[in-house]
């Protein structure tokens, strides 16, 4: 079991840049592929992000691939997203969350442990 914290939510207008960071407990973090997931009010829970336990193979759902980019560092215990050229729908609370699954996998049913989220809110 990993316990994760997600932090660097926050409000944003459209067009800008937000970094959010999700730091984990534990020594086996690099064990873990990591993912990141966000909810919309509303809306069901979508996959948006995840990459693999030494980070060399990255998955994107189209509707951020090009925007956003999901990075670890394993001696931090972290994992990172970048979101660049934000738009108002990606508005959402955003999870990261730990699987021991091989990647792809894109359901959130796969992954055993979940942050308690940041919320991001971008603005027109």
């Amino acid at each position: 079991q990993v316990q994760l914290v997600e932090s660097g939510g926050g409000l944003v207008q459209a067009g800008g840049s937000l970094r959010l960071s999700c730091a984990a407990s534990g020594r086996t973090f690099s064990s873990y592929a990591m993912g990141w997931f966000r909810q919309a009010p509303g809306k069901e829970r979508e996959f948006v992000a995840q990459i693999s336990r030494n980070g060399g193979l990255t998955y994107y759902a189209d509707s951020v691939k090009g925007r956003f980019t999901i990075s670890r560092d394993n001696a931090k215990n972290t994992v990172y997203l970048q979101m660049n050229r934000l738009k108002p729908e990606d508005t959402a609370v955003y999870y990261c969350a730990a699987t021991h699954r091989t990647l792809p996998s894109y359901s959130g049913t796969y992954y055993s442990d979940w942050g308690q989220g940041t919320q991001v809110t971008v603005s027109s």
